[in-house]
């Protein structure tokens, strides 16, 4: 068994971002930071039992989406809309972020691509959103995604294809910047 309680401050500050991020796409900015706290309280409280049968990176994220489910699933959170932010290319993380940026016209169209994305995206049942930002913006194996979920392989890769296809489907109606080939999203 691993003692990370010692280990704490470290994997907080390591995983606060990726979570912090998933939880944004799950349940949106308005929810994300309280949610990401509660999550790591949960983490803390839970580590002398953790017994290290998956990979920290995969316990995390399975309880950081459990705590995304009982999320949503609260009343209270249902009556709300979900808004999530836009995540430019090149943050802070990207020291060359002014000079690498595209014409302004490419930047306006890849944001609206993003929101129309994002809002059919928080549209999803949560099974499918779940999987879908697991895989295609954490990028997260689908072995790793069936742990987080405690679901098989099969279940992933069934939740992933559907997911795709009622994304795509909506995308390919109501978004008029789907198919700019140069901002196309992972949807084959």
């Amino acid at each position: 068994m691993n003692d990370f309680r010692s280990d704490f401050p470290e994997i907080y500050a390591a995983y606060w971002p990726k979570i912090a991020r998933y939880l944004i796409r799950m349940v949106g900015d308005s929810e994300a930071e309280d949610l990401t706290q509660e999550v790591f309280i949960k983490v803390g409280q839970a580590m002398p039992g953790f017994r290290g049968e998956s990979s920290l990176s995969t316990w995390l994220y399975r309880i950081a989406t459990n705590a995304a489910f009982d999320r949503l699933r609260s009343p209270s959170f249902q009556n709300q809309q979900v808004d999530h932010p836009i995540e430019e290319e090149g943050d802070e993380r990207d020291a060359c972020f002014w000079e690498n940026q595209p014409p302004l016209e490419q930047q306006l169209v890849k944001h609206e691509m993003g929101a129309c994305i994002l809002d059919y995206l928080a549209r999803l049942p949560e099974n499918y959103r779940s999987v879908l930002v697991l895989s295609d913006m954490e990028e997260l194996s689908n072995g790793e995604i069936a742990e987080i979920l405690g679901v098989t392989l099969g279940t992933v890769k069934i939740r992933l294809h559907r997911a795709r296809a009622c994304l795509r489907e909506e995308l390919e109606t109501h978004c008029e910047y789907y198919w700019v080939s140069e901002l196309s999203w992972r949807l084959a």
